[in-house]
């Protein structure tokens, strides 16, 4: 079947023929983008955590050089992996892990693994941010009760800082929708490599990626709607009734006094 003249003809070619090229390449794209967000969100906390341990003079000195040796690796691989280009990060461990240490990852796996570790290094900066926003007085009242640091941060710190940094996870996943495209320099058949050969089959480069772009307009566009409503969500109502056991409190809205002024005039 020969490509249609018009502008519209060859677009609606395409998707009836390349359609399944576009779905597979935007699924593998939501893959990589979601599960690289969410582990890079769990190496992030983990890194951000450590990176506020604080360390005194009168901890064990080789707990305290141990600490700090930790602190100095972790503060290396984030300022590397915020330094470096993604696309530079992904022929660098894909080619270099086999050169160097041997190791023959797939270039699915390599996908994932690139873009967990570099949302890591992006998270880690947010979540010590969020912790160091919220107040100091509620570390200290919690350690004054007997809590550990990691007590602290896991019972009292992350559930306020967590709504602090919600819109930094969003954008992180935005940037990861987009950003999966520099994998196609691996071999990844993501929804831009995957473009690259229905555009190439009839040289419908304009077509092909006019498409593309509007897929993934509505990928982050939606990514994007819904997380401002789980925002939104987080927050809780602008009304609220105080939550409390004690049956001698008042637990139904606010108590309204009468106005003195309004009894005078009576």
């Amino acid at each position: 079947m020969s490509l249609p003249s018009d502008f519209f003809g060859r677009i609606v070619f395409i998707l009836q023929h390349y359609g399944p090229s576009f779905l597979n390449g935007a699924g593998k794209t939501m893959a990589i983008a979601i599960v690289g967000t969410f582990i890079g969100c769990i190496i992030g906390f983990a890194v951000g955590i450590i990176q506020t341990i604080p360390v005194s003079k009168s901890d064990n000195p080789i707990i305290r050089f141990l600490l700090k040796l930790v602190k100095f690796i972790l503060n290396v691989y984030v300022e590397v992996f915020r330094g470096t280009p993604m696309m530079v990060q992904a022929m660098f461990i894909f080619y270099g892990s086999s050169v160097l240490f041997g190791i023959n990852m797939s270039n699915v796996f390599a996908a994932y693994f690139i873009v967990s570790i570099n949302t890591g290094a992006y998270m880690a900066e947010t979540v010590r941010g969020g912790i160091l926003s919220i107040d100091q007085g509620q570390t200290e009242g919690a350690k004054a009760i007997g809590m550990t640091h990691f007590q602290t941060m896991v019972n009292v710190i992350m559930p306020q800082a967590l709504r602090n940094i919600m819109p930094q996870i969003g954008n992180n996943l935005i940037i990861n929708i987009k950003d999966t495209c520099v994998l196609s320099v691996i071999g990844v058949v993501e929804l831009f490599y995957a473009t690259k050969g229905v555009a190439g089959a009839y040289y419908t480069y304009f077509e092909a990626f006019g498409i593309t772009m509007i897929i993934y307009f509505i990928l982050t566009f939606t990514c994007s709607r819904i997380l401002r409503y789980w925002e939104k969500k987080m927050d809780g109502p602008d009304s609220y009734d105080l939550a409390t056991t004690d049956t001698l409190a008042y637990t139904s809205g606010m108590v309204k006094f009468p106005d003195p002024k309004k009894k005078e005039d009576k």
